[in-house]
């Protein structure tokens, strides 16, 4: 039996701290400032005129928890993180060297945030689609991260199945663009990645292929700008997280904000302004082949304790398939 989990480890950043002045630096400015230290000079990291810090130490103690003590996953794609490097120390300093084979990238994003793939199963093939496009947009790359691809080995070097990890566009709209049509263009742009992704696992797979596709999509199962990754080759995909178990029951939702989750498959909560509820949404998939589609068991959904989260904004899930 393999534990395959997914996982949004939430800004898994390496940036030092600094607590000096800098704290901002014209919005302009989006790649970067060089500090002058005598003769040395730094560059830090920003983000949209802003500097950006390192995860909080609490937080990252508190991921690295839920993955040594609830997941323990033999396979684990992680997303929001910075660099191979800060996966690699993760790992070492957090996890206890938990993974020996580790995957990772860099993608497309400003951010500087990756997707990348933790394993305690040797590694075999690993492909970036990083470089990808849509035929509507053939000058632009459709993945503001990447489609990871890797191939998971048994110990006696046979392929046991491949595993696609990505990060499809948020929701977010800048605070420069329209509203409205800033969402219609994040929506769009999500529906040309799930396109992408169905054309890309139909040209690497077979058939009778064994894959999972997973990742954080931003979007639930049911949503229409994800209904083109869900065929490949002309054969459905299987949501395994359609029924999941929870290692503990969701937190109850303060008085006058409504009624809460009204499933257990949910692995993201979203507190709007104004007076609508908290939306409860399955962001973080696991899609199997239909040749693994009975094949996996148990899937589970480690249920945060605090509102926020428990460092992170989204929740862990899994799934066991017996090879």
């Amino acid at each position: 039996m393999i534990r395959v989990a997914t996982f949004n480890l939430n800004n898994l950043f390496s940036r030092f701290n600094f607590q000096g002045e800098v704290s901002a630096i014209p919005s302009e400015e989006t790649g970067g400032i060089a500090l002058t230290f005598g003769q040395d000079q730094i560059r830090v990291r920003t983000f949209m005129g802003r500097l950006v810090r390192a995860k909080d130490s609490t937080e990252t103690s508190e991921i690295a928890r839920r993955i040594t003590e609830v997941m323990n996953a033999d396979v684990l794609a992680v997303q929001e993180v910075e660099h191979i490097e800060i996966l690699k120390q993760f790992n070492r300093e957090h996890l206890g060297n938990l993974y020996p084979h580790i995957a990772l990238v860099e993608g497309n994003d400003q951010r500087l945030i990756d997707v990348g793939i933790l394993s305690k199963l040797p590694i075999g093939t690993i492909v970036s689609h990083q470089t990808a496009v849509h035929p509507d947009e053939p000058t632009r790359r459709v993945f503001g991260r990447d489609l990871l691809q890797v191939e998971i080995l048994g110990n006696n070097g046979n392929k046991l199945f491949t595993i696609y990890n990505t990060h499809l566009k948020s929701h977010f709209v800048s605070a420069g663009e329209d509203p409205v049509q800033g969402a219609i263009n994040a929506n769009n742009r999500r529906k040309r990645q799930a396109e992408t992704i169905s054309r890309i696992l139909t040209r690497m797979e077979r058939p009778n292929s064994r894959f999972i596709l997973t990742g954080d999509m931003n979007d639930p199962p049911d949503s229409e700008f994800l209904v083109p990754m869900l065929t490949v080759d002309n054969q459905p995909l299987v949501n395994a997280l359609e029924n999941p178990t929870e290692t503990r029951p969701a937190k109850a939702e303060t008085p006058g904000q409504g009624p809460g989750p009204q499933s257990k498959a949910w692995t993201h909560r979203f507190n709007p302004s104004g007076p609508e509820f908290p939306r409860y949404e399955l962001f973080d998939h696991i899609w199997v082949s239909p040749s693994l589609a009975g094949r996996f068991l148990n899937p589970t959904i480690d249920r945060r304790t605090k509102h926020t989260g428990d460092g992170s904004d989204h929740d862990p899930a899994w799934i066991d398939i017996d090879i």
